[in-house]
């Protein structure tokens, strides 16, 4: 990782104005700012210094409220701004370990952020459906998904009727993208697509390039970072870092997300994990999660974890607090992506010259 001194040049770097002329819609997941205990008004100067074009608040947290006089706030500043906003909201699916049932059943809570989708301005409402854990729960986790698709439908009438759509995100090793994908063609794909998120593959033994080649044409917006995968003696284990520290192909992946999905966002959302999410294959148990992986999918899992090595993380310097170095960790993934951006815009220019 780049050091404290070399992080806040960047971070300087990225307010030249002309960091903004890059391909694609660069956006940031403000999960990514999960502990600077900002408000939404804050955020949206923050981003705007930065240069990006999507603000993606992807839980009613991070929004600050759903109160409508609030929404609008958000809404001006925005458009003030110049800024594209995206919402969403955490499980819709009531057999999840993740589901909150306080915040009233799975269609009040999808039928409530449709209406703060409209009133923000967003085209979208980003959801999941659980996590790792689901596949392993009391429920069989088939159920689950079924379950989740009689909530989507139970909501579909509003959601067409609003042009707002459900964007399902692969998240913390809930799906796999086959499994995302089916979900999306049962509900209908005229009012659900994917957030396909770039680090979660992993967690599901997948490679995350085939997670985009199967799901490119469900893709309503995105979460991308970069991760570090490599073999252990018990299997494998994963880590999340900045942007182009993994050995995951993320350059690649960006470039054929943008020819894939284009129009969509691309957005940051960085989580740098230091302690390493472990995949204990070589223990038969740990497949009672995996049964329908085929062989094929498993081995391009294994590729990219023979090529890895163990993630290595910097130390908090001398008066740097963890919430610095969340931002550091965001402003370095971003000087990286804007670099990546603008390299393919160049090429695109000079193959349109040529």
């Amino acid at each position: 990782m780049a050091t404290m001194e070399n992080d806040k040049k960047s971070s300087k770097t990225l307010r030249h104005p002309d960091m903004t002329d890059a391909a694609g819609r660069l956006g940031i997941d403000v999960y990514s700012l999960r502990s600077q205990q900002w408000d939404a008004l804050r955020v949206l100067d923050y981003c705007h210094a930065l240069g990006i074009q999507v603000v993606h608040f992807s839980e009613i947290k991070l929004l600050g409220g759903l109160d409508t006089s609030h929404l609008l706030a958000v809404r001006r500043r925005a458009s003030e701004l110049n800024l594209d906003l995206e919402i969403g909201m955490r499980s819709f699916c009531p057999t999840s370990n993740l589901f909150d049932a306080s915040q009233g059943t799975p269609q009040e809570q999808l039928s409530r952020m449709i209406v703060a989708a409209e009133t923000i301005g967003s085209p979208l409402v980003r959801a999941f459906v659980g996590n790792a854990a689901d596949r392993r729960g009391a429920v069989p986790f088939a159920q689950s998904l079924k379950n989740a698709v009689g909530v989507l439908h139970s909501v579909r009438s509003q959601a067409l009727a609003s042009g707002i759509k459900i964007a399902v995100e692969n998240h913390s090793g809930d799906m796999q993208a086959s499994e995302l994908k089916s979900l999306i063609e049962e509900a209908g794909p005229d009012f659900v697509g994917a957030c396909l998120d770039s680090g979660n593959p992993l967690i599901t033994l997948e490679d995350p390039h085939l997670s985009l080649e199967i799901l490119a044409p469900y893709v309503l917006t995105s979460h991308v970072r970069d991760t570090v995968v490599w073999l252990t003696p018990e299997g494998a284990a994963a880590a999340w870092v900045r942007m182009g520290e993994g050995n995951v192909g993320i350059s690649e992946y960006v470039r054929k997300y943008l020819v894939m999905c284009p129009g969509r966002a691309l957005s940051l959302e960085i989580i740098v994990s230091p302690q390493p999410r472990p995949f204990p294959f070589r223990e038969p148990g740990f497949w009672d999660a995996y049964r329908s992986v085929p062989a094929w999918q498993f081995v391009r899992f294994l590729q990219l974890a023979e090529k890895g090595a163990p993630a290595r993380f910097l130390p908090l310097l001398p008066g740097e607090s963890s919430v610095d170095r969340e931002r550091e960790d965001l402003e370095s993934s971003l000087v990286f992506t804007k670099d990546l951006l603008r390299a393919v815009s160049s090429r695109q220019e000079i193959s349109t010259n040529a």
